[in-house]
């Protein structure tokens, strides 16, 4: 997966360390059979069976299990592709239940991590779901949808296609016959496609056809435009694509009363779906890797909208690798921190403790490793072959401790504790807590600015600087690490602060608005969605860009990186409306893992209605919210929902409890409908 990157036609591989599957694994099952059974056996790689420890010669096809009590065993050896298997007979079958082993004795179970635990699924193919003998988990692929350009525009040397709005696939070169070469320059916008020597990605086709042939490129794309130069008397008839997309189905909506905001939903929804691949990547145009802190955002998107927890497990796990760990995740210091992050935001959101108990030796391993990088105070810094990245901000200074990698080093420790806990290691959860609450203690003796009502950017040799930035202090307010007035003089004095340094890239901005919205700026925070993903739209986005300045000009708005087009106009982090209006307008959140208990907060921000869905494990939450009336219905767990209102507020069904104030709050059971009369603030 991240090896298909290319730059104007050349390789372009990561520059971290890449594992590979374990390539010997061991599978067993024990049989309680009261006859014999005959089950069929397809095997990726070459192998042995056993019953009861006894080998079967050869590679058999099927082999018949005597009755009674009975272990099945197969070792598996494939170098090229991951080993897996596949058993069906009446009740023999391979499903979650069996155990694996890379041979390091440690027995690994629910491999398969299948839906449908009663029917036979190839073993270790991980989240796949295939479920056919003909699935072979080495030929796995994406699906693919037939799309033809919207309109074409001749060139003085080809033609120029438009699909419309971004697209990601495969190209087709449709009725092409001669014998010669076609030039191809894709663009995300028309300016890069017709850019031949400045373009991003390109490719020359070889063509040798005396009749007309339809011939489809190899390595897929990113692109909206693609201009199209046939030479050496070589012709065609037209163009075509095959769109790759990852099936993942919305399970979470969201729609309001502002139509900007509608739009700007939807692109978001579309901009996450293309990012959305065999795991989270950060864009489909330049990089195609997997980022650690890009894909943090997806899954807080994709618990709001999709709620597709395999994709999850994978991305977490590629983006881990395997022991010893010799870097930070992605070579960056803030990565490797994100990464705790993603599993306590699992977690919570999922409910399911088995990732945690399977991974917690190699949480331990990556932990141990950033404890062995702090400095003589305690704190992170960045040594040799560290990345400390932040955000893409002109003039952000890594020198010395940076305190936002101190907030999210306490966040990580927490996070382990928790892990620690599930995986019943209470000795270790312990230790990791007292170490959280030990840095949580340093980080505001050191970074704390009374003055400034924030904390300060970074300490050099041990010593505080003045500079204050948004990173550390918005991250503080929704890890909850301030108290009340310090809050208050965050909001005021940083994040609503024009002189302190702004953040350009919707990757932070993420962050801040969520920091704002935790804060009950949800007001500001719609204007600000408005005016910046808005912005993107005027400028005719059909995808959420990797960075937005509305200060730039033209075609400045394509550069990035000292060139041309290096912008990604199509880029994960662009799409968090989708995280920020379920959990912060609609305002549900899982209190408890897993939604067994969670909160309803709605606040509208400005619009007058808006209505949604939030996916929950096992079904989902639906609001509807205007300024008279509240509709809530849950599929499952005990909801809370919170209620501002000038006069005590009266519902259908269940006891409206004032809290003080204009605060009142409902006791939420499952599967009830609340219809709630009141009058907001």
């Amino acid at each position: 997966m991240q090896n298909r990157r290319t730059e104007r036609g050349a390789f372009f591989p990561v520059f971290w360390k890449t594992d590979s599957h374990y390539n010997l694994v061991d599978f067993h099952k024990v049989f309680d059979l009261s006859q014999p059974e005959e089950i069929t056996i397809a095997v990726e790689g070459t192998y042995n069976i056993k019953i009861d420890g006894k080998a079967i010669a050869g590679f058999p096809k099927t082999i018949t299990i005597p009755k009674g009590h009975h272990k099945l065993s197969l070792k598996v050896y494939n170098q090229a592709h991951v080993p897996t298997i596949y058993i069906n007979g009446r009740t023999v079958k391979t499903d979650s239940s069996w155990l694996v082993t890379f041979e390091d004795k440690e027995w690994i179970d629910q491999s398969g991590k299948v839906s449908d635990q009663s029917g036979t699924t190839w073993l270790n193919a991980g989240s796949a779901n295939l479920n056919e003998i003909t699935d072979l988990p080495s030929q796995y692929a994406l699906p693919v949808k037939l799309l033809k350009p919207v309109q074409s525009e001749i060139q003085q040397d080809g033609i120029l296609y438009d699909f419309g709005k971004e697209t990601f696939g495969f190209l087709k070169l449709l009725g092409v016959q001669g014998q010669g070469q076609v030039a191809i320059y894709y663009g995300e916008s028309k300016e890069e496609a017709l850019s031949t020597s400045h373009c991003e990605t390109l490719d020359q086709i070889e063509i040798q056809n005396s009749i007309p042939r339809d011939h489809t490129l190899n390595l897929s794309k990113a692109f909206r435009y693609v201009y199209v130069v046939p030479l050496n008397g070589v012709q065609l008839d037209s163009i075509a694509m095959d769109f790759e997309y990852a099936p993942l189905e919305d399970k979470g909506n969201f729609i309001c009363s502002d139509a900007q905001v509608n739009e700007i939903y939807e692109v978001a929804k579309y901009t996450f779906h293309l990012t959305a691949r065999e795991f989270f990547i950060d864009g489909i145009k330049r990089d195609r890797w997997i980022w650690s802190g890009d894909a943090n955002q997806s899954y807080l998107m994709n618990y709001y909208l999709t709620n597709d927890s395999p994709t999850v497990e994978r991305t977490m796990i590629a983006l881990r690798g395997k022991d010893p760990v010799t870097a930070h995740i992605n070579t960056i210091m803030d990565y490797s921190l994100y990464w705790f992050l993603s599993i306590y935001d699992y977690y919570r959101y999922s409910g399911d403790p088995s990732f945690i108990k399977q991974f917690y030796p190699r949480m331990k391993s990556l932990m141990k490793y950033c404890l062995s990088r702090r400095d003589q105070n305690g704190m992170l810094q960045g040594l040799a072959g560290d990345w400390v990245f932040i955000d893409w901000a002109e003039g952000l200074s890594k020198e010395g401790a940076v305190s936002f990698e101190q907030v999210l080093f306490a966040r990580s420790l927490e996070a382990m504790a928790l892990c620690a806990e599930i995986a019943n290691y209470p000795n270790e959860a312990l230790e990791y807590q007292e170490m959280a609450e030990t840095l949580k203690s340093k980080i505001f003796d050191m970074y704390w600015n009374s003055e400034k009502g924030a904390l300060v950017h970074n300490a050099i040799s041990g010593k505080p600087t003045d500079h204050v930035t948004r990173y550390a202090n918005m991250f503080g307010i929704f890890f909850d690490y301030f108290n009340e007035d310090q809050k208050l003089q965050v909001k005021n004095k940083v994040l609503l602060n024009a002189d302190v340094p702004k953040i350009v890239t919707p990757y932070m901005r993420f962050y801040e608005l969520e920091a704002l919205c935790a804060m009950n700026e949800q007001a500001y925070v719609l204007d600000q969605i408005k005016s910046y993903w808005g912005g993107m739209l005027e400028l005719g986005a059909t995808s959420f860009w990797e960075e937005y300045n509305p200060d730039k000009k033209g075609i400045e708005h394509l550069e990035m990186y000292g060139r041309p087009f290096g912008k990604s106009l199509c880029h994960a982090w662009g799409a968090s409306p989708i995280y920020l209006l379920g959990k912060y307008f609609l305002g549900v959140k899982p209190v408890n893992p897993g939604y067994t208990t969670y909160q309803v907060k709605p606040q509208l921000g400005g619009l007058q209605w808006m209505e949604g869905t939030v996916p929950t494990p096992n079904g989902q939450i639906n609001i509807y919210c205007s300024s008279k009336e509240i509709k809530v219905r849950a599929d499952e767990g005990i909801g809370t929902l919170y209620i501002n209102s000038v006069n005590k507020p009266k519902t259908n069904t269940g006891q409206i409890v004032h809290l003080g104030g204009d605060n009142y709050t409902l006791e939420l059971r499952p599967n009830t409908n609340y219809l709630i009369k009141y009058k907001a603030l």
